[in-house]
């Protein structure tokens, strides 16, 4: 395209001045409202993931081979002290902890259960887990505490035990003996996850690997991570260095997505949900430049007829209204993504407050504000796609040029 072609086209954006500001704004606001939206809903993909991993299953879990799918008490990881040597030597490794897991026989004065008794260490599960924040009745445990437990709402529920009453717990250990014993409810939680609160008691790791025979070993080694970008370099990282260890049985690590596939899933279906929302708004777009073109062309064909009655070819004036097109694009794009940007920025610092969800969301362990996380993905795919949609779109318009004549150009009205 020569400099003249380009001079010219930009003196024609601006012979209607508020035809394109109008064009130009309706870019810029649909390029901003996609900056906005990805970097929303990536961010509260983000919120959700590490929601459910600081429940449950952590970033990454280092466990036995094949203890996932099936949860034999003897697959354990003998030696957890070497796990945590390499865990406090990895820079990416934001805490972790010890856990036992013993599925046994819950009993009140009333009633029986089955449930998972869970072995932890009070001080590290706190910073591994968002359960300590999630007590609705009672305390948490402390480090000196023995025979006390967490209960699920549920649980306690269907038991009909509260606060200071006995659970009578009765399991297999891991050399097969009985494992039994008394707890007394010390905290009844409340995770929002109905298996969850149903099934699961928490005590001492300690008197679990007392009562259960465990002789020092833990069933998992449950790792929270910087972020959720430095994951999979976590893991690969321990993968590598715990085959070494030449455990037996076998030790593996891994992460969320291994652990939870169905909340990728989740992801999965509410992005493609997404997706149907952005492409309808582009062919919003899309609609707006071609009107736009079309009424351009409409009013300046016996311009056109002029000029190529003096011998301007069809192929320059095509160049020309491609030129236009993308000027405009580009200027609409630039603004958008730079005020995107600035917006999404502001409340990736100060977050968005969900209103009357925030207090909901709160009891489930999930932050009352969602904030938004900028990168450069949710900064340039959506302004993309409207970059090509708007191009794709003035083709049309620019081309119909092509096929003018000078006669009948020049006697338009």
């Amino acid at each position: 395209m020569s400099a003249d072609t380009s001079k010219m086209a930009w003196r024609n954006l601006w012979r209607n001045p508020r035809r394109t500001g109008l064009t130009i704004g309706a870019i810029a606001f649909a390029s901003l409202l996609l900056v906005f939206m990805l970097s929303f809903q990536f961010g509260s993909y983000e919120t959700m993931i590490n929601a459910s991993v600081r429940i449950q299953t952590g970033h990454l879990k280092v466990q036995a081979a094949g203890y996932h799918d099936n949860r034999d008490m003897r697959r354990v990881v003998a030696d957890p002290s070497a796990v945590a040597k390499i865990l406090e030597a990895d820079p990416d490794v934001a805490a972790y902890t010890l856990r036992a897991n013993g599925f046994s026989l819950l009993s009140s004065q009333e009633r029986t259960y089955g449930g998972l008794v869970v072995g932890v260490i009070p001080e590290r599960e706190a910073h591994v887990s968002t359960l300590k924040t999630l007590i609705r009745e009672g305390k948490y445990l402390a480090a000196d505490d023995m025979d006390s437990a967490l209960v699920g709402r549920l649980l306690a529920r269907n038991l009909n035990v509260g606060v200071g009453d006995d659970v009578t717990v009765l399991g297999q250990g891991r050399d097969g003996s009985v494992a039994a014993t008394v707890l007394r409810v010390k905290g009844i939680f409340s995770s929002g996850l109905d298996e969850f609160d149903r099934s699961v008691v928490h005590m001492p790791l300690s008197y679990f690997q007392e009562v259960y025979f465990m002789r020092g070993a833990v069933h998992e080694v449950v790792v929270i991570a910087d972020s959720l970008r430095a994951v999979s370099g976590v893991k690969e990282r321990v993968s590598k260095k715990i085959e070494r260890l030449n455990a037996d049985p076998a030790l593996v690590a891994l992460d969320w997505n291994d652990l939870m596939p169905g909340l990728m899933q989740a992801i999965k279906l509410d992005l493609i949900g997404g997706l149907i929302f952005w492409g309808i708004l582009i062919i919003v777009v899309a609609f707006s430049i071609l009107n736009t073109f079309l009424m351009a062309i409409f009013e300046r064909t016996r311009e056109f007829g002029v000029l190529m009655a003096i011998g301007a070819r069809p192929g320059r004036m095509t160049r020309m209204l491609l030129a236009e097109s993308l000027f405009m694009t580009l200027i609409g794009i630039g603004s958008g993504i730079l005020l995107g940007c600035l917006v999404t920025l502001f409340f990736q610092s100060h977050g968005i407050d969900l209103g009357g969800a925030s207090e909901l969301l709160r009891q489930y362990g999930i932050s009352g504000r969602i904030h938004p996380k900028l990168s450069v993905v949710s900064a340039l795919l959506g302004p993309g796609l409207v970059f090509g949609a708007t191009l794709l779109t003035a083709l049309y318009p620019a081309l119909k040029v092509r096929r003018l004549t000078p006669v009948e150009a020049m006697r338009h009205v």
